[in-house]
């Protein structure tokens, strides 16, 4: 005679079929939902490799403010496209790195004692003609000049890339010892090395001086160069008998720019007023400036179609974002008046970077006839710039 436990096996054995038949029952439309959504999600998700992450070069200035430092600010407004052009020649494995830049000041007695008389006036961005109006927009005041804390701001602030390969540099220019204030620069020197972002410290001034007064150890700790310049020497501008055609061509690539959105017009005006300031230095500056916007660093997708388009066609389709003289074009008028654009703009930067060929070359051998040479920003800080660069594999095309 069967047990009772006998008898509740075939019972137990139904209800298991049952449950795992309902289980099925339920999970077989998920699964069909799941492996219809895999069918629909874009190629480029799954083929990373054959489209590599972009690799960038971040650069943070941390410029002292204080009344003394007025040669330094205009050194800087004066060679920032000379500085950014050299950088917008590199590459690695044969792609073009995305420039950043930020843009601190400190020291300022405008400036609040509750940040240490610290002021971001960029994060990093590639948005390099906000850079230069936030740059011309410095003026000095005596103030405290805290090195420590401005570099604590920034490392804290700012968003630094996680690739070791990327090149991440902060680069900081003052005349005061740089420990002075509450905020110990060794321990926030250290924590920058350990992110793998190097402090290249610039005294202006004696190089010993300098050397005595911290500006060394900083840059030791966070294996980073020391440099020095004197901020008060004038930069020396060597025009050449190409410049007059690049500025003239300059003109004419603006006008390939075609604003959308939100963002469109007051950027187009950004951009020209800073050809205005570029050009206030002269025609020489203002070649360098015009050889950078002719360089794929110089992107403006989020308000020019021209580049948009070429991160993703789709904008076309919203009528909004166009602008007034595009908005009664169908998607494929839209399209053929950007190829249009596109071709003009291809067309007038390489001949903005045939003309900078030659003028470069002119410029070199004009200043193999002076003697010495200037202890200015761009000298200094480009060179050492660039052998770092060069140990993080990028290479500068000559």
């Amino acid at each position: 005679m069967p047990t009772s436990t006998q008898k509740l096996k075939p019972i137990l054995m139904k209800k298991l079929i049952v449950l795992v038949l309902g289980i099925g029952f339920f999970i077989s439309p998920l699964y069909k939902k799941v492996v219809h959504a895999s069918t629909i999600i874009p190629r480029t998700i799954f083929n990373l490799d054959n489209h590599p992450a972009e690799s960038k070069i971040q650069i943070a200035l941390l410029l002292d403010t204080s009344n003394s430092m007025d040669g330094l600010i205009d050194q800087a407004k004066s060679q920032l496209w000379k500085m950014v052009n050299e950088l917008a020649s590199a590459e690695r494995n044969g792609h073009v790195p995305q420039i950043e830049l930020a843009l601190y000041h400190y020291g300022n007695s405008n400036l609040s004692g509750e940040t240490y008389f610290i002021e971001r006036k960029a994060g990093l961005t590639k948005d390099l003609d906000l850079v230069s109006e936030k740059l011309f927009s410095l003026s000095t005041n005596g103030g405290n000049e805290y090195c420590g804390a401005v570099i604590k701001t920034s490392l804290k602030e700012l968003d630094w890339s996680n690739s070791p390969k990327d090149l991440k540099l902060m680069i900081i220019a003052g005349n005061e010892p740089f420990d002075q204030g509450p905020v110990d620069f060794r321990n926030f020197c250290s924590e920058a090395k350990s992110s793998g972002i190097q402090i290249n410290t610039i005294f202006c001034g004696d190089y010993n001086t300098g050397k005595s007064i911290g500006w060394m150890e900083g840059a030791n700790i966070a294996e980073g160069k020391y440099l020095n310049i004197d901020q008060d020497q004038k930069v020396i501008h060597i025009n050449t008998p190409y410049d007059r055609q690049i500025i003239d061509l300059n003109i004419r690539l603006n006008k390939t720019y075609i604003g959308y959105g939100h963002l469109g017009k007051e950027k187009m005006s950004l951009q020209n007023s800073q050809d205005i300031n570029a050009n206030s230095y002269g025609a020489a500056n203002m070649r360098s400036r015009a050889a950078v916007k002719a360089k794929k660093s110089y992107n403006n997708a989020s308000w020019d179609l021209v580049d948009a388009v070429e991160e993703n066609e789709s904008i076309l389709d919203d009528s909004v974002q166009m602008p007034p003289m595009m908005q009664s074009m169908n998607k494929e008028e839209r399209a053929d008046y950007i190829k249009l654009k596109k071709s003009e703009r291809d067309q007038i930067q390489k001949e903005i970077l045939a003309l900078e060929k030659k003028a470069r070359a002119f410029e070199e051998k004009e200043r193999a006839k002076m003697e010495g040479s200037e202890k200015t920003l761009d000298n200094v800080l480009i060179e050492a710039v660039k052998s770092q660069a060069v140990k993080k594999k990028f290479e500068f095309q000559k």
